[in-house]
């Protein structure tokens, strides 16, 4: 068929009107580049679901992919999951346009499958919804959520039976069955109002009471602490009341919220990108928590996944990198490990190598997975069949997991466990900035540095990875001076060293290449799974040998870090 019969054939099952119109404006008009930009692929499962931007056609995010989707994941849990028409799914959804849509086409596609749904009346944060699946023992759950993406965009976030994200081979399977639903046609659906009649919707709000009653009750209220006041966003999100409910049932009262933004507004109309990693984003919060003199200062992303945080120097707020708030976290929650357990902790390859150096003084196991927790959790749970004691997982992009109540990141608890932290250390007048710089005086002064590059236009996927191959087929020998010991290449499987190549299995297969340095350096690279960015992350070490101090070695660390960003980024050509 041509592109406009492709278009044509599309508008003849899209149920949405809008999507409906949009399509056949572009068809009127012929234009072909548009509508080749909508049909030129399909979206696939990447980050355990779907993510694209809004729009009509395949590769967009709408009523037609999320119907397929739905229908693709209720064929394959019908499959492969244990009384699922029992159990059913769980379903929570963000403020994003058209997220409520989405939900309801999830509802009536899994009702008509026989699938029982268990949904929110409102908007939920993402560790509540992945909580939900594991509180019902349902057989899965989907979030309608794109996190932290800019506000053109939505997602579909699948949870297996575990409460994990799904990994291989389950999210291959599901793809199979989206497949053969979009070859079959319109997709079943049950009206919701039938649906609710043959008691297939279940409302589960009380589900967000419990968890803000587990959550609070890992931390309580503390006497051991001094008061702590707290500057807070939701930077538009969902995250804002249990946030504040889980802090007031922990006895953290004194919170103070940047007003703007702590409503759910998809729009995000005061930042530019709702991301808190992102330049800018905590400008607000940071400006509140110095009218406020608050001791720390909390950002959530919009499905409050995600927390970043900036603690009180002498000379105003320093935020702290992903790798700071993960690192203070794991030795603290390291430190309150009962006795007798096989603590566990994990990371991401793209996260500090200094948490090995953590753990092992903890006398903990250390793993680190492919990036994205998924991989974590579902490790964790490996592991944990083995007598090992899960007690912390991250990854640098501010994802923690803190919680055996939610095996996903979860940006809540993370910030209650660090708020914590934060306020048994000022009992004697220290702050994180102080923990941290133990840490460094114990492990040697990491820091990093994450470089992105984003690429534009229909080829951005294949010239970011063109980027990747030409440092993997001519790898550097040294980077800015210092010498490349090893090179992983976990795409190909391949371990690179001046003396030759060599098969390595670390890891499951993936677009990351890892450059390990002479020093305890380590830089790396691969392409973002949910935008058109290559990501570089660069880690550098400075001993401390008794002839320097903290300050001079962390400039050495920073010039050494200044010079390994230029020369790999150059190397790759971008």
């Amino acid at each position: 068929m041509t592109i406009l019969d492709t278009a044509r054939e599309w508008i003849s099952r899209d149920p949405d009107p809008e999507t409906r119109d949009e399509l056949q404006a572009l068809v009127d008009m012929n234009d072909v580049v548009a509508l080749e930009a909508r049909f030129a692929g399909t979206l696939q499962f990447g980050t355990a679901g779907l993510r694209g931007l809004l729009g009509a056609g395949p590769n967009r995010m709408n009523r037609l992919t999320v119907s397929r989707a739905t229908a693709g994941l209720c064929a394959w849990l019908e499959e492969s999951v244990p009384d699922a028409s029992a159990r059913g799914i769980c379903i929570g959804r963000d403020a994003r346009p058209n997220s409520d849509v989405f939900e309801r086409d999830v509802i009536e596609v899994a009702a008509a499958a026989g699938i029982p749904v268990w949904v929110f009346s409102d908007v939920v944060p993402t560790p509540v919804l992945a909580f939900a699946v594991l509180k019902l023992n349902a057989a899965g759950g989907v979030m309608i959520t794109a996190s932290h993406n800019p506000p053109g965009y939505n997602g579909y976030k699948v949870y297996w039976d575990n409460g994990a994200q799904i990994i291989p081979p389950n999210d291959l399977a599901i793809a199979e069955r989206i497949e053969a639903a979009g070859r079959a046609g319109t997709v079943p659906r049950m009206h919701f109002e039938e649906a609710v009649d043959a008691g297939l919707v279940r409302n589960i709000d009380s589900v967000r009471a419990d968890y803000v009653a587990a959550i609070a009750a890992e931390v309580g209220a503390n006497p051991d602490r001094a008061p702590l006041r707290i500057a807070y966003t939701a930077l538009h999100g969902v995250a804002e009341s249990t946030f504040r409910d889980v802090f007031a049932r922990a006895g953290f009262d004194d919170v103070q919220s940047v007003a703007e933004q702590a409503l759910p507004d998809g729009a995000f109309p005061t930042v530019a990108f709702p991301n808190p990693e992102e330049p800018g984003a905590m400008d607000r919060v940071l400006a509140l928590a110095e009218r406020t003199d608050a001791t720390l200062a909390l950002a959530n992303d919009p499905d409050g996944d995600r927390i970043a945080a900036a603690a009180r120097a002498v000379d105003g707020f320093e935020v702290l990198s992903g790798n700071d708030i993960g690192l203070l976290l794991a030795d603290d929650l390291l430190s309150r490990t009962p006795a007798g357990a096989r603590p566990l902790v994990l990371s991401t390859v793209v996260s500090s190598p200094m948490l090995g150096l953590v753990a092992a003084s903890h006398g903990a196991r250390w793993e680190r997975t492919l990036t994205g927790h998924k991989w974590i959790q579902n490790r964790a749970i490996e592991l944990a069949a083995e007598g090992y004691t899960y007690v912390f997982g991250y990854e640098e992009a501010l994802g923690y997991a803190a919680s055996t109540e939610v095996r996903d990141k979860d940006g809540i608890s993370a910030a209650l466990k660090l708020a914590d932290m934060a306020a048994r250390l000022a009992v004697s007048g220290e702050t994180l900035l102080d923990a941290r710089n133990a840490l460094w005086r114990k492990h040697g002064v990491w820091v990093d540095r994450q470089v992105s590059v984003r690429f534009e236009g229909e080829h951005a996927q294949k010239e970011m990875n063109a980027a990747v191959d030409r440092l993997r087929e001519h790898p550097p020998v040294s980077i800015a001076g210092h010498r490349v010991l090893r090179m992983l290449d976990l795409e190909r499987q391949l371990a690179w060293t001046p003396d030759g190549i060599s098969p390595a299995t670390e890891l499951a297969p993936s677009n990351v290449v890892i450059f390990e340095l002479e020093g305890g350096h380590q830089a790396m690279l691969r392409p973002s799974g949910t935008e058109p960015k290559l990501k570089f992350y660069f880690y550098v070490v400075a001993p401390l040998d008794g002839t320097n101090d903290l300050d001079a070695a962390e400039d050495a660390a920073r010039t050494i870090l200044d010079e390994m960003a230029a020369d790999l980024t150059a190397a790759s050509g971008c």
